[in-house]
């Protein structure tokens, strides 16, 4: 039933010869679990030193609605050692970006921000 409610919805917007893919990938245990998994729960454990870094671009992972979240995770956990940036301009990739679009990623020559390298290089150093 619910193959043939997305193949109705993807007709027209996916090409016929992906439908039968998607679905596969959108039905898949690991989805699922994707899907449903709180990181929250494992954040609420750890207690040790950790770096959360996110791109203020990032469409997959946005930071208005996680880095809150993260942050509440690590203080109820009693965690003291812990450093939350959201990064200006960039994407989930952490590069610098125009829209933060992952169809904007391949056309980016960075590979990664230095600002990031040079972020997590000083971080390790504090540990």
């Amino acid at each position: 039933m619910l193959e043939k409610e997305l193949t109705e919805k993807m007709k027209g917007d996916v090409p016929d010869a992906q439908i039968g893919m998607q679905i596969s990938q959108l039905t898949s245990p690991w989805f699922r679990y994707f899907l449903t998994y709180d990181p929250a729960t494992a954040l609420r454990r750890i207690t040790g030193p950790v770096l959360v870094l996110n791109g203020s671009l990032d469409k997959q992972v946005l930071p208005d609605q996680n880095l809150p979240v993260i942050r509440k995770a690590l203080e109820e956990a009693g965690n003291q050692h812990f450093e939350i940036d959201e990064l200006p301009g960039l994407n989930h990739l952490f590069q610098t970006a125009k829209t933060g679009s992952p169809a904007e990623y391949a056309q980016i020559e960075e590979t990664i921000s230095p600002v990031v390298l040079e972020k997590i290089g000083t971080w390790i150093l504090k540990q």
